[in-house]
């Protein structure tokens, strides 16, 4: 028997929460509902879920706040769906420590992916199975090898430079996850390099250069504007 990872959707809006609790209950997963901030924190601690699913427009409380509250004990994985879509909300959001952000409306297959992504990161070393296990991560032609420090495309070295390489290293480490452009600037340069973007963007555009086949319309590494940078998921 296939235990259901528990999912606790906490969302004030009825219509919503049954749309997801269908969409989840018809999928493998046991969904739980709370609709205030306060019932959330409850629940949290009695049900011990495995994911939550967390609207920001709460009538108790704003969502960041019971992002705030968990990310203080516990790295139980959090994917914000709200309809905010000023990319400051996201920011602060993925900054506080929350693994997603799906803007509504969304369709099934992508709260769906969404899910699977955020729960897969909670299960290993490095938040990568491949990784984890074989020290390469492979989408479509490209590979990490994370063992020799190189980027392959076809099975050819794409010759990054180190900088390159490890911006390109850290997100296969998180492949489907949103890295903030400030999360990735202090992880490869330390917290005193500031806000400024521009190593970033440089660095970003020589990688397309040199893995994509259309670095206008990039298959491996999305840009999330204003917000950060994603790689692909594999296979």
């Amino acid at each position: 028997m296939n235990i259901r990872e528990k999912i606790l959707i906490v969302e004030d809006e009825a219509r919503i929460a049954r749309f997801i609790s269908t969409i989840l209950n018809n999928n493998g997963y046991e969904a739980i509902q709370a609709r205030t901030g306060q019932e959330a924190m409850s629940i949290i601690s009695s049900h011990c879920p495995d994911l939550i699913i967390l609207d920001l427009g709460l009538p108790d409380m704003d969502g960041l706040s019971v992002l705030k509250e968990v990310r203080a004990w516990s790295s139980l994985p959090v994917v914000v769906v709200s309809a905010r879509t000023h990319e400051k909300d996201k920011v602060e959001a993925l900054d506080l420590g929350a693994d997603d952000y799906l803007t509504k409306p969304f369709g099934t297959d992508e709260l769906l992916a969404r899910v699977r992504t955020a729960i897969r990161h909670t299960r290993t070393i490095f938040g990568n199975d491949e990784i984890a296990q074989r020290g390469t991560y492979t989408v479509g032609e490209l590979t990490i090898d994370y063992n020799k420090h190189q980027v392959l495309v076809g099975g050819e070295n794409a010759k990054l430079t180190l900088s390159e390489f490890r911006l390109v290293a850290l997100l296969g480490k998180y492949a489907g996850k949103v890295l903030t452009y400030d999360y990735i600037i202090k992880e490869l340069w330390g917290p005193r390099a500031g806000a400024n973007n521009q190593i970033l963007r440089v660095n970003m555009a020589n990688i397309r250069r040199k893995i994509e086949k259309n670095p206008a319309e990039p298959q491996y590494i999305f840009t999330e504007v204003g917000v950060g940078y994603r790689m692909a998921e594999g296979d």
